[in-house]
């Protein structure tokens, strides 16, 4: 039986609930890339089933932020997803802030141990630092999932350097989320 895997691609092309930007990027546009290449890598494994919350480039979902996170989560959850992967790229006033980080909403928790999977094989496919793992109870999609959820933080759109490796290289962060889907499920 496949492993379910809702791979949510944070935020809207648009507002409400639209993303960060840095260094002429928009946070929506990167995770959406990185989303489709996770789910192309995830089908081609055969051992995983996929379903994105932005098939498309310009699927709107909701129109309230709120609105589109219950959204998000209620759709994997009618989908009985075993697994909820929430994409989005950090941001900070300091554009130094540099590396990748993941939250759960509980630890020891198996959405943290996934987390800390990911979080080693995306460090290791980027290069970016790995800033750890992170336990958040405020968050809604880590907080009204019914399966296990990680959020990640691929890097911050607002670093230079992070921005651009986000941009002309997506399929290293789709590559280093997958294996360490890998190594979790040992599929």
């Amino acid at each position: 039986m496949a492993i379910k895997i809702y791979i949510d691609q944070g935020h809207n092309p648009y507002n409400p609930n639209a993303g960060a930007e840095g260094n002429g990027l928009r946070e929506q546009d990167l995770v959406y890339e990185i989303g489709i290449r996770l789910a192309d890598l995830l089908r081609a494994n055969g051992n995983f089933e996929v379903r994105l919350s932005r098939p498309t480039e310009d699927t709107q979902i909701g129109s309230s932020n709120a609105e589109s996170l219950r959204l998000r989560v209620s759709d994997a959850n009618a989908w009985g997803a075993d697994y909820f992967i929430s994409l989005h790229t950090n941001a900070s006033s300091n554009a130094s802030a540099t590396g990748i980080e993941a939250f759960a909403f509980s630890r020891p928790s198996v959405a943290f141990s996934l987390g800390e999977d990911i979080l080693r094989e995306l460090s290791e496919s980027t290069g970016l630092r790995n800033r750890g793992m992170q336990v958040r109870t405020g968050l809604y999609v880590l907080r009204r999932t019914a399966m296990p959820s990680v959020l990640v933080e691929l890097g911050f759109i607002t670093n230079p350097e992070d921005a651009r490796l986000m941009l002309e290289e997506p399929q290293r962060f789709a590559q280093g989320i997958y294996e360490g889907i890998l190594d979790y499920t040992g599929m």
